[in-house]
């Protein structure tokens, strides 16, 4: 008897050991990147915000890092989705904008595309995509390898490289939306057919159903302080001139104008829903990763900017639902049981006219007519045409077998070039990048180029625009990419398992974010990580 009762205690001892000394991880992992939201509007909307929305409890039980920066330029979208999920800059994880010129390949080269997949999901192009084209894991990546792929890792978001680029290389699944049909799709990277789960998302036609609801504001005009009147010339009109947006006309026929409304929100968040529930994510004791991109802000803060009526209410309906998601978190994998951190790929300037009319410093810079004027000069000043075959990413892109077949004078080429940017309103340097280290520059911003360079995938001409300045292409709305802090001041937040409740003013940056999770979860960086953990978000 007394041997039996021994065995059974040296047994249950192993058992002990066992159970503690096994890492402890949260259920889930949700990622939530808001595309384009600047730092100022967790404040700017705080008395706005609803006491059971999502922001007020991610900044009052969570974690803020006030002061966090993105460490490099161009501030866009792939770049920003990117370096969240790598811990790294461009420069390392090979993503140097949404798309960049290709020297080899002589052509403009998409970040995600994959011309040796297939659309899963649609008879369309729009799914051939993948992420062979980032050159390092991301934190999904690692932790797929920590658990010996026994993790699951699902991508969601409108736009495919806000799916894509964050799950990483080995994901289950990453799925982006359809504007040609309504329907969400993904690629055969990942999948020959779509689950079922997604086919029965899919055959509701939902986007149909927030058509038929339109577009009005929550709350009474009146009370949109923060904005400016409904109606400014400066504000593209996709829907009409003022509320309510009558979005009937599009049933059927346009299934992209869902993307610039709140209810591109809401359809992410129906989506990721659906995905948590089929998937079984957060269910077992196994670690699952959740990246979710919410395109709408950006789309949104493009058309209208950053102080119109629509972009204040697409954030006070976007922290309604934001609390809401929380809450099914809560029910479906357990309160204290998951970490959540929301952050943004970049932020977005000011429209130009905003600034002219309130008598701050702005204004348009319309560099693809200049590229045009440009390329014509040169054509009548050295009879080659198409010298410069890009400007993406603030970078003019040479020509380099044209120039060298026709045996052209590169160095006096390049500096016309360079003194007809300097000419033009609204730049304020230009210079060759391989220069970048000896031209006179504030140390952050020269770190900040620095880190987004890639040599097989940036050009030749650097040229910095003015503050408050944009890259315009037309002359409504604005846009976001330089080094200035309304591009590069993100927001940070933290909450849930293994989170502190607090706050830090210190400097961080958006490259932490990897670590900080590595360090959470117990596993190894991505494999290009230069950013560092942050110990203060910690437990």
């Amino acid at each position: 008897m007394q041997r039996l009762f021994l065995s059974a205690l040296f047994s249950l001892l192993i058992i002990s050991g066992q159970a503690q000394s096994e890492v402890k991880r949260p259920k889930l992992v949700v990622g939530l990147v808001m595309d384009q939201m600047r730092w100022d509007y967790l404040y700017r909307y705080y008395a706005r915000y609803s006491e059971t929305g999502g922001f007020k409890r991610l900044l009052n039980q969570g974690f803020s890092c006030e002061n966090t920066l993105i460490p490099y330029a161009p501030t866009v979208t792939a770049c920003g989705h990117s370096s969240i999920y790598t811990g790294t800059v461009p420069a390392v994880n090979g993503i140097s904008g949404n798309g960049w010129w290709d020297k080899e390949k002589m052509r403009a080269v998409y970040c995600t595309e994959d011309k040796t997949v297939s659309t899963v999901g649609s008879s369309s192009t729009l799914g051939k995509m993948s992420p062979r084209n980032l050159l390092v894991t991301t934190i999904c990546d690692e932790l797929r390898l920590a658990t010996n792929f026994k993790s699951k890792v699902i991508g969601v978001a409108i736009k495919d490289r806000g799916g894509i680029l964050p799950a990483g290389h080995s994901a289950n699944a990453a799925y982006w939306y359809d504007n040609t049909n309504g329907n969400w799709i993904t690629s055969t990277y990942y999948m020959n057919e779509l689950p079922k789960w997604v086919t029965d998302f899919n055959s509701q036609k939902i986007v149909e159903k927030y058509y038929e609801k339109g577009w009005n504001i929550m709350y009474p005009l009146t009370t949109y302080k923060q904005s400016t009147a409904d109606d400014k010339s400066w504000e593209a009109k996709p829907f009409g001139a003022v509320f309510p947006y009558d979005l009937k006309k599009f049933i059927g026929k346009d299934y992209g104008k869902i993307s610039t409304t709140p209810m591109g929100n809401s359809m992410t968040f129906e989506f990721a829903k659906a995905a948590l529930t089929a998937e079984q994510l957060g269910t077992d004791e196994i670690t699952d990763f959740l990246a979710v991109s919410f395109s709408s802000p950006d789309y949104i803060g493009h058309t209208f900017g950053p102080n119109s009526v629509e972009a204040e209410d697409g954030f006070l309906r976007l922290d309604q639902e934001l609390g809401a998601f929380l809450n099914y978190l809560d029910l479906k994998v357990g309160k204290g049981q998951y970490t959540v951190f929301l952050s943004a790929d970049h932020g977005a300037a000011h429209v130009p006219e905003f600034m002219e009319e309130n008598r701050l410093p702005g204004g348009r810079a319309y560099i693809g007519k200049l590229v045009e004027s440009m390329n014509k000069g040169l054509k009548e000043k050295y009879n080659l045409s198409g010298i410069i075959v890009s400007d993406d990413n603030y970078q003019i892109h040479l020509n380099h077998p044209l120039l060298d077949s026709a045996k052209a004078v590169k160095a006096e080429i390049t500096e016309w070039i360079i003194q007809q940017l300097l000419a033009a309103p609204g730049i304020d340097r230009a210079f060759t990048l391989k220069d970048l280290n000896t031209t006179p520059l504030p140390v952050r911003i020269r770190e900040m180029l620095n880190n987004g360079y890639h040599p097989a995938r940036n050009g030749d001409i650097q040229f910095i625009l003015k503050p408050g300045y944009i890259d315009a292409y037309s002359t409504t709305g604005t846009t976001h990419g330089l080094w200035n802090p309304y591009d590069a001041h993100i927001p940070l937040l933290w909450y849930g398992w293994g989170i502190k409740k607090g706050k830090t003013n210190r400097e961080t940056f958006m490259t932490d974010i990897a670590p900080t999770l590595a360090a959470l979860l117990h596993i190894q960086m991505p494999s290009g990580s230069t950013g560092a953990p942050i110990p203060e978000v910690l437990k």
